[in-house]
């Protein structure tokens, strides 16, 4: 007997919502399974939840992916993660500094 999830014992609406949504990822799409699992592995990773991320990386190993494409994935998004940090770095420096002579 399997447990009811901690969302719907505490708000069966919004947690049947919910339930729904993450169960709809799993129908069939445009967008076969190996590629959902590794943009959801991608943001998992970017939000880093590591239970998401282990939860991931199981199912695109489980869709067929192989270790090096769930690397590349992850490598991938370390890259896109420091470049938008550095473009937001950038946009505070230029807004506080960016008027200022170096001395």
């Amino acid at each position: 007997m399997s447990k009811k999830p901690w969302y719907l014992e505490q708000s069966q609406t919004l947690g049947s919502a919910y339930l729904h949504f993450r169960n709809a990822i799993h129908e069939k799409s445009i967008i076969h399974d190996k590629t959902k699992e590794l943009i959801m592995l991608a943001l998992a990773c970017v939000l880093r939840c590591p239970h998401c991320t282990e939860d991931r990386i199981k199912g695109a190993m489980a869709a067929g992916a192989s270790k090096q494409e769930v690397a590349e994935t992850l490598l991938l998004t370390a890259y896109e993660g420091a470049g938008t940090q550095l473009a937001w770095a950038y946009e505070i420096y230029e807004k506080y500094l960016g008027g200022e002579s170096s001395a």
